[in-house]
Formats: structure tokens, sequence, C-alpha cells
């Protein structure tokens, strides 16, 4: 291959938007060359587990950008295209297939991979994992075929992948390991209320349990929890994911639970950025780092890796933020809960209309809002920014406005 003036090493959300912000920046033909592990051009991930995976959207809909897309504006998109490892000296890129590939600036940004299971039974058929417009594919058409459908795993992913095959009418468990319905990112009445809707929905849930094993003669026909069989058909683990950082061994890029950054998302080595879900980057409104694997964050990261690119140099600074829908429930969050020393929740949690805010010394840390007013929705994320000092007792009544909970 041809050096080129700018790479994106990973051809996942990052490269669609990074692509879609240097175009609009006034990128040249020829300058921009995305080297990618998977088969399709660039496109959104989150419909994987919701619209796609139910069958609703289509794969033309998931694309970032159409697929004619990169060709009208000179941008090489090699898909297929593994790399063996990055001479950050020679500013060389040596590829699986053999030979190199120059650059002068790149981003990498190259995702990860879902973890498997490691028990007796993992290699029989009917195990999925969930991560790439293949796995969606494989996973809906297996669904097809099923009555009984296990999922592995309390996350979004595992959320949204029961609600979906629950809405496809099939027997559904969910086997978490935590004992109670999204742990990390609930309260405890929050996760009520979701067990609940679960429930109703006809979703089984096995708490604080440990799968030991898959069974079954050549496709899964059990799986074993806590002693007992759960009898399924197919069985989705959303467990976790290994970040595909093992190329960078010998490139001089300090790796620890991701790449890590400084503020300007640069790497440890000259004129290389890292985005997305391997980024490991300083957090500047919570003076924390922070790795986080959500759309938000490879859209925001991919358009601030460009402008980078092309020359503005402004610390990175973000709200981290994430959204899922699960049956007919849609909701968003802002911030981070991690250090809260209170929870307030305004609205009724037995209904699907309420929001959480989590405060520390009266200062807004995180929000969750599920079917509410807009000037909730609108004020969330710049109070969590700005740091402002709420009212408590204002933000649990629900009949005020919002804005009356500012001291």
């Amino acid at each position: 291959m041809q050096a080129s003036k700018f790479i994106v090493l990973g051809g996942g959300m990052v490269a669609g938007y990074a692509a879609k912000k240097l175009v609009e920046l006034g990128l040249k033909p020829g300058e921009l060359s995305i080297l990618s592990g998977d088969d399709s051009i660039p496109y959104e991930r989150p419909p994987l587990s919701k619209g796609f995976l139910a069958g609703r959207d289509t794969e033309a809909s998931l694309r970032i950008n159409p697929e004619d897309f990169y060709s009208q504006h000179g941008i090489e998109v090699k898909l297929g295209c593994e790399i063996s490892g990055v001479d950050s000296k020679r500013k060389q890129l040596l590829l699986k297939s053999g030979g190199e590939c120059g650059y002068k600036k790149l981003i990498v940004a190259t995702g990860g991979s879902p973890r498997a299971l490691e028990i007796p039974g993992a290699e029989l058929e009917n195990l999925y994992y969930l991560r790439s417009l293949d796995s969606s594919k494989a996973i809906r058409g297996a669904a097809d075929q099923a009555k009984q459908v296990v999922v592995i795993g309390g996350g979004f992913i595992g959320m949204e992948v029961a609600a979906v095959m629950a809405g496809k009418k099939l027997e559904v468990t969910m086997v978490l390991n935590d004992d109670r319905l999204g742990k990390r990112l609930f309260s405890p009445a929050m996760s009520e209320f979701f067990e609940s809707y679960y429930a109703t929905h006809g979703v089984r849930l096995v708490k604080a349990a440990t799968v030991s094993e898959l069974r079954g003669k050549r496709s899964v026909a059990a799986v074993v929890v806590n002693g007992g069989q759960i009898p399924c058909d197919l069985v989705v683990a959303g467990i976790g994911v290994r970040l595909n950082t093992g190329f960078l061994a010998d490139s001089g890029i300090e790796v620890a639970d991701g790449v890590m950054v400084n503020e300007y998302l640069e790497t440890s080595q000259p004129d290389i950025w890292a985005a997305g879900d391997i980024a490991n980057y300083p957090d500047l409104i919570f003076a924390r780092r922070r790795r986080a694997e959500h759309w938000d964050n490879a859209v925001t990261q991919g358009e601030y890796c460009a402008r980078a690119l092309m020359g503005e140099r402004i610390p990175f600074r973000h709200v981290p933020y994430f959204f899922s829908d699960v049956f007919d429930l849609s909701y968003e969050y802002w911030g981070d809960s991690s250090a809260a020393d209170q929870i307030v929740h305004r609205g009724e949690l037995s209904s699907k209309s309420f929001s959480v805010w989590w405060l520390r010394q009266e200062k807004l840390v995180a929000a969750f809002l599920m079917g509410r007013p807009d000037e909730e929705r609108d004020a969330a994320p710049g109070w969590i920014e700005a740091g402002k000092s709420l009212s408590a007792a204002s933000l649990e009544n629900a009949s005020s406005p919002i804005s009356s909970s500012l001291k």
C-alpha cells in the first residue's frame, strides 16, 4: 500500500465520523486511508442489539456515510486489513499480509472483540457474541429457529438483546453475576423497576449466578447455572470485550487499560492519536482517567481527532453520555455516579416517566432520564459540566419546574 497523509486504523464508528468531519473540514482526495479488519464500510453499532437485531433496520440504514461517500471524496477504505505492528519511529504500519504502509498522522481506533466464555461446552453451536454486523445477522437468523434463549450478562447489551428476543415471543432467561439488574448504572430503586418490567414482558431473571457449563451434543441444549440447568436452544453472551491492542506491543505506545492518551487524545508517540473504546483519557470534568465503550464516545472522539489532524489543539472535554432502548422504553444517562453521596428520584418509579439525579456535595455528577420533559434533558449535561449546585428537595418535587431546583 502507498503511504497516506492520514490513516485511521480501525473501521468502526470512529473512522466513519472522523472521515465525515475531515471532509467537512476540507480534506483533499487521496489524503485519508481507513484500514479496517471488518468486511463492511463503517456502520453504527447501537442498532446491532436493537432495531437491526429486531429486523426493523436495514443494513443500508446502519451506514454512517453512504457507500459511495468514500470514493467520491478520494478516501481509500481497505477492508479485511489486519495490522501486525506499528513502527512509530519510521511511521510505518506493518501489514499481516506483508508489506508496510506509511503515514504522517495516525488515529488508532481498533476497538475490542467480545470476551468469550471459558467453560466446558463453549465450543457448542448456537452460542453467540454480539459485536459486529455479521454477528447480529447470525443471532437474528438463529432466533428465527429458536424457542428458548438464555442471555448471559446484565449490562446494556444483555438487556437490549433480552428485550429483542422477548419481543420475538421467545422464552427468555437472563443470567446475571450481580444481585440486581443494571447494578453498575442503576440505583436499587431503578433496578427494581426494570426487573419488574422485564418480568412483565416474560423475561426470567436469574441473579447472583455463575454459569459453569454449556451442555449439548452439537448445539447448546442447556446452560448450567449454580448447579441447575436452564434448557435452551440459543445462548447470547454479553460479558465484556477484550481490547484490540496486541499489535501495539513493540510500538512504544503506552498501553494499560487501553491506550493511554493525554488531554488531546495523543498517545506517547508523536503524531498518533487514539479514540473510541481503546482510548484511556483524562476526563477533565471528573478529574479521573476514563475509558468508555459507548456510541457517543466514539462519535465525539472521532470528530475531535479529525479536527486535531487538521491542526486544532483544544483539550478534549466531554460529559460522558449513554442511551438505550428496551421494549417500549428509551432512556439516557449523563455523567459519572461512582462518587455520588446522594441520589434523588424525580417522578414515579412505578411509571415509565422518571429521572434520577446523583449529587456529590450538592453538585450534580450524573443524571438518568426516561420519558421526562425536554427541560430536564436540556439541563442535565450542562449542569454536570458546570458543576451546578442543586437543591435535592426541589429536585424531588416532580411538579416543580426543573429550573427552580437550582440554588
